[in-house]
């Protein structure tokens, strides 16, 4: 069971170079091209990372999409055609203001510059006038570099959404309200990312697109700004460290007539996970227009014919597994030694059980194996045999796994294992047979 960090022994209280140092040794996150130097705000997701983010995405897809009737999903490209970011505002509106410092040469947003101080703390600022820099990142489609050959990386999943209004809505045959969702790769030109993965120019998005009668707007967007903030709370994030915060009218985006932030409190402050965003008619509008197609909706029960209206709840895959792992982390002092554990979901958690010979014993190993390889069918499993079993012990307590199963030499004789609890730490012998049906139960009845 997942403790509640008000019956956790440990502390909370660190900062992110102890997350980004945990994600490097454990194989989390790794610096991309590190071994060339790198490239600026870039990283890969090392064996256990890929795993943490892939259950994220899949957690957050069996919620929005596999046990809802409402939503379908689709995987749009994510090269598309220009006139496309022409109808959304993102070529006339998608821009952060750029400034120039004079004394120490580099570019920041002038918006998130505190009383036009530099943040290098050189005396003697000097920046140049703001102007627009747009994020989108620009390439060309096919041999020739001309203009008539530029398109764009999306910086956006929901455009591949709108586009697809009617295809979704005719093969599927859904009638309003329903939503679709999709899960990609978004780039944005940022000028000054950072704070390890939470802001970065390549990212995933976790984007659901949900239509409804102009009516019924209201309603549905109160509803999804509390079914997303309990998304998070549902797979262990501590309510306390979330909070709802609505935008003021001068941030709202041109499309938003209200939106409401997912925040997290990280540990520079409250940062967003996930914003609810009423779009309103905005995009089926532009697309209709600037595309020619007719992009309404008819409703046979009202026999009338109009627009939808858009809620969308848009979340970031990155940012959302890095405050799960910030949230899970914890210290504490167990006979007079430090462990650190990660009190992940074990939805959430890279590996699910690990499976530890006591030794490296010739008549231990192949048992271990044995079972390690039976359980593979069900969940994602580590096998370990280097170093002494209390370190093990450590090391799957630093990657988040919530059970640990050790084959001992009583195993040959009475066909039983030792099942261990992350959380807890307490132990319990049951029978080899019965592991593969137990771990299951462990995972899934959280």
């Amino acid at each position: 069971m997942i403790r509640p960090m008000a019956e956790r022994n440990g502390t909370s209280a660190f900062d992110l170079d102890t997350i980004v140092n945990l994600c490097k040794r454990r194989g989390f996150v790794f610096p991309s091209s590190e071994i060339y130097g790198g490239l600026g705000s870039t990283w890969d997701y090392g064996p256990y990372g890929v795993e943490l983010k892939r259950n994220v995405k899949e957690q957050w897809w069996r919620s929005m999409v596999q046990l809802r009737d409402d939503v379908v999903g689709i995987d749009a490209a994510i090269l598309m055609h220009p006139r496309v970011w022409e109808a959304s505002g993102h070529l006339a509106t998608f821009t952060d203001p750029l400034v120039d410092c004079k004394v120490c040469k580099r570019r920041f947003r002038a918006d998130q510059l505190d009383d036009r101080d530099c943040p290098n703390n050189r005396k003697g600022c000097d920046f140049t006038p703001a102007r627009d820099f747009n994020l989108m990142f620009k390439t060309f489609l096919g041999p020739l570099e001309d203009d008539s050959s530029v398109v764009y990386l999306r910086p956006e999943t929901a455009q591949g959404i709108f586009v697809n209004f009617a295809n979704v809505q005719t093969t599927s045959r859904k009638k309003l309200p329903f939503g679709i969702a999709q899960v990609g790769k978004s780039f944005r030109n940022e000028i000054t990312p950072g704070r390890f993965v939470f802001r970065t120019r390549e990212f995933e998005q976790m984007e659901m697109e949900f239509f409804c009668a102009p009516e019924e707007a209201d309603r549905w967007y109160a509803y999804w700004r509390e079914e997303r903030r309990a998304w998070y709370e549902r797979l262990g994030m501590r309510g306390e460290r979330l909070r709802m915060r609505d935008h003021d009218p001068e941030e709202l985006s041109h499309y938003s007539s209200k939106t409401v932030d997912v925040e997290y409190d990280f540990p520079w402050g409250w940062g967003e996970l996930e914003g609810i965003a009423h779009r309103g008619d905005f995009d089926l509008t532009q697309h209709s227009e600037f595309s020619g197609k007719d992009l309404s909706y008819f409703d046979p029960a009202q026999e009338r014919r109009f627009l939808p209206h858009v809620i969308e709840p848009a979340a970031g895959a990155d940012r959302t597994a890095m405050a799960f792992l910030l949230d899970a982390y914890d210290e504490e002092e167990v006979r007079g030694d430090k462990r650190v554990v990660l009190h992940l979901h074990p939805l959430l958690a890279p590996v699910k059980c690990a499976v530890l010979p006591l030794s490296r014993n010739p008549d231990l190993v192949p048992s271990a194996r044995k079972l390690a390889d039976s359980l593979r069918q069900i969940a994602m499993i580590d096998y370990d045999d280097a170093g002494s079993i209390g370190k093990r012990y450590r090391r799957q307590d630093e990657l988040g796994t919530p059970f640990c199963v050790t084959v001992d030499f009583d195993t040959l004789e009475d066909d039983a294992v030792t099942i261990r609890d992350r959380d807890s730490m307490a132990q319990e012998r049951i029978p080899i047979a019965d592991v593969g049906a137990e771990v299951l139960r462990r995972i899934t009845q959280v």
